[in-house]
């Protein structure tokens, strides 16, 4: 018998309205910069729409790439 998984759920809180909400992983966005600094996380808070974008140190990262988030590579090479 299979089981089918529930989608992973993130715990976010908004900074302009203080909201906190949960959400599938697929309501974040992942930005990977060639340093810390530029590397960061986004999703649209559900209370007031404001578009939200945090720093993602590697505990983050790690655990919106496990959980399937879209990535997107800020810089090009080696």
């Amino acid at each position: 018998m299979s089981t089918i998984a529930a989608p992973t759920r993130f715990r976010a809180s908004c900074p302009d309205c203080r909201a906190t909400a949960e959400l599938d992983a697929l309501a974040f966005r992942l930005a990977l910069g060639r340093t810390k600094e530029r590397t960061f996380y986004s999703f649209t808070c559900p209370a007031c729409g404001v578009a939200v974008r945090k720093p993602a140190g590697e505990r983050i990262i790690d655990a919106l790439t496990g959980a399937g988030v879209p990535t997107m590579r800020l810089h090009l090479g080696a």
